[in-house]
């Protein structure tokens, strides 16, 4: 369900955004390791506020071990 702000995202639309090709977030739901997608019939949606959070999710700190000086 969506919270109030939340933009639903066609396929295209979050290519856009992000840069990922569409056939990369294609890739990604066969692979079940993208984004959480909406399945309506055969259309498939984003949800912005989930996307933001799936990225979030993904970032990567800093790790100062293993770093030569």
């Amino acid at each position: 369900m969506t919270q109030p702000g939340d933009r639903i995202l066609t396929e295209r639309e979050l290519a856009e955004i992000t840069s990922f090709s569409p056939r990369t977030l294609q890739a990604w739901r066969q692979r079940q390791v993208g984004p959480p997608f909406i399945r309506v019939g055969r259309s498939i949606r984003y949800s912005l506020l989930d996307v933001i959070a799936w990225m979030k999710a993904q970032t990567c700190a800093p790790n100062a071990e293993g770093r030569r000086q």
